[in-house]
């Protein structure tokens, strides 16, 4: 397999095991819910890349169906690179705008994404999905890269008409196309084809077992002529017994469309209907109606009328009653039509780069058609603005308002974040910045066990966090530096553990007061804060 080579790569490529994770702090008043929660349909206002890892400890593994509509990094879109990466060369790009005569733009446009594509991987269930929208800027560069991060799960390229006319400024012809590259996590994902009923109608002729359909034996279309398949040109007797041989539709040696064992099951079951046209007999295969039946939909890679951008353009000025508030929005069908193929009823769609926040009303929207239970999260920062020339609050302005008015449309809930601090565990021996219990078991329970935190299974009075199938997880902590200062895990506190069943028990605190011997006998694993948490098992 070839490689994908950029300036930044090996910087990069694990760099997002070193973004630390994030606090996420509701808040209630740009929310559209009575009960705060990160298992509601969510909205987070941030950096991309330090809200997919903040995400992590809750999500991992758990989303069904991924839409990314990144910058296509034209040269004019006032994008700027800000990953504080830990190069001498990373450093000198923080801050400045990627624009048309900024040589590095794809070493830096690949930077970008390389960490987020890993994250939002980890994100992904087994049999989940996720769908890029791009196009001819970056296509070639973003298929390698999805080679590598996805481990070459290529699933397929839809390509989308997005405009119809227009275009008479462009170079050479009008391009009225974009790309959506399509990868799995792993070969359990699935393509949900349409499925519809058979139409009787269709099958027009009938003989003494019923009704039937005839589909030309011939082979048609590529790959029809003899010496496409030699072993498939052979005679079949017709109705007066003469050989008849197939042909292609302009006269020349053709093949069957089926094998000589397949044709002779055809011949004996009297599944062979005859018709004569200009003077020759031609074969076809009977197939029967049969009540109930049902056939699949096959899609097509290249989406001529599923929507377009003008149809985007529409929905916003219907919601906002003004025109061109957001550049470049995509239309919901099309948005629609990629979560329907790719998801169940209850399926979490996760859109990391949201802008208008067309993938939540796409959410919201099938809910209210399938009767079902899907639940999105949306992630977008603040971005430049061509009108104000500075940047703006685009998830709470543009995003959750829209949201907001989609949901009185037709029905839900959401839980809107802000990034909060960075949960960094030399700060505890320092006293700042101390995260809340919750945030802490949180970040404590996925990073050991590699396993989705419940906050409804804590109990904080018993520092219980959660269990696995292996262990109990308990952490002694309090935001407090006194408390973290004079606190240890002593014999009262194992005592009150309760007597363990078949599960180890994981203890977190500051200090312990207990031999190995002790801790060995009941099944206890000690870890020290704050450093023995960084013991991923994932």
């Amino acid at each position: 397999m070839a490689n994908l080579n950029f300036k930044g790569k090996t910087f990069v490529q694990n760099h997002h095991l070193a973004v630390p994770y994030h606090q996420l702090v509701p808040v209630k008043s740009k929310s559209l819910t009575d009960n705060l929660s990160l298992n509601d349909n969510l909205i987070i206002h941030g950096d991309n890349l330090k809200a997919l890892k903040a995400l992590l400890p809750t999500y991992a593994g758990k989303v069904k169906c991924i839409y990314i509509d990144p910058p296509y990094n034209t040269g004019n879109e006032n994008w700027v690179y800000n990953d504080n990466v830990n190069s001498p060369m990373i450093q000198d790009w923080l801050g400045k705008t990627v624009d048309k005569d900024d040589l590095t733009r794809h070493d830096k446009w690949l930077c970008m994404m390389m960490p987020r594509l890993k994250l939002l991987r980890e994100l992904l269930n087994d049999d989940g999905v996720i769908f890029i929208s791009a196009d001819d800027n970056e296509i070639f560069h973003l298929k390698m890269l999805m080679d590598e991060v996805f481990n070459n799960h290529y699933v397929g390229m839809l390509i989308w008409r997005k405009k119809e006319g227009g275009g008479q400024t462009d170079d050479y012809f009008v391009t009225e196309h974009e790309y959506i590259l399509v990868y799995a996590k792993s070969e359990k994902f699935e393509w949900i084809d349409e499925i519809v009923p058979v139409n009787e109608a269709q099958f027009n002729k009938e003989d003494k077992d019923g009704k039937f359909d005839a589909i030309k034996l011939a082979k048609w279309g590529t790959g029809a002529k003899r010496e496409d398949r030699p072993t498939m040109y052979f005679p079949i007797k017709s109705s007066n017994g003469k050989n008849i041989y197939p042909k292609t539709p302009d006269g020349r040696d053709g093949r069957w469309r089926v094998g000589k064992i397949r044709m002779e099951y055809l011949i004996e079951n009297n599944l062979i209907y005859w018709e004569k046209k200009n003077d020759e007999w031609i074969p076809y295969e009977k197939v029967y109606f049969v009540e109930g039946s049902s056939k699949k939909l096959k899609e097509r890679s290249i989406l001529y009328e599923v929507a377009n951008t003008g149809d985007a353009s529409n929905e916003l000025k219907d919601i906002f009653g003004v025109k061109d508030i957001f550049d470049n929005p995509k239309p919901v069908e099309l948005i629609k039509f990629l979560i329907s193929h790719s998801s169940d009823k209850n399926s979490i769609i996760l859109d990391s780069f949201a802008g208008s926040g067309t993938t939540a009303h796409a959410v919201l929207e099938l809910n209210k058609e399938e009767n079902s239970n899907k639940r999105f999260i949306l992630v977008q920062c603040d971005e430049y603005s061509k009108k104000s020339k500075k940047l703006e609050d685009i998830c709470d302005n543009i995003t959750a308002k829209r949201v907001r008015k989609v949901i009185k449309r037709f029905e839900g809930t959401f839980s809107y974040f802000e990034l909060g601090d960075p949960i960094e565990m030399e700060s505890i021996l320092e006293g700042n910045k101390l995260p809340k219990y919750e945030d802490l078991a949180r970040y404590v329970f996925y990073t050991a066990t590699g396993e989705e935190f419940k906050p409804t299974k804590m109990n904080e009075k018993k520092n219980f966090i959660g269990e696995t199938k292996e262990y109990e997880v308990y952490l002694f902590y309090k935001p407090d530096i006194e408390y973290l200062k004079s606190t240890a895990f002593r014999l009262d506190d194992a005592n009150n553990l309760g007597a363990f069943k078949n599960k180890k028990r994981l203890v977190f605190a500051p200090a312990k007061y207990l031999d190995s011997e002790f801790l060995l006998e009941h099944r206890i694993e000690f870890c020290q804060l704050p450093f023995e948490i960084y013991r991923m098992k994932r």
